[in-house]
């Protein structure tokens, strides 16, 4: 949104730049506590690195645990 009203307002500089930016961040929480929604309330989400590599552990641990199926009988 700041970038979007940045280059459509042709803003320039940091102090006018950080104007915007601030009030976009003012409206969005405006907005977000007309729908009941308090960021500071909502339980964070796992880190996605952190769940790629309970993911991976996962996966090996499955694979230990199911073995090797069985060769097919040559007859």
């Amino acid at each position: 949104m700041t970038s979007h009203n940045v280059q459509q307002d042709d803003l320039q500089g940091e102090p006018s730049i950080t104007r915007e930016h601030v009030s976009n961040n003012d409206s969005v929480r405006t907005m977000l506590g007309q729908r009941g929604i308090q960021p500071e309330r909502l339980l964070a989400e796992e880190d996605i690195k952190k769940l790629e590599r309970r993911v991976k552990s996962d996966e090996k641990r499955f694979e230990k645990q199911a073995g090797k199926l069985p060769k097919p009988n040559d007859e």
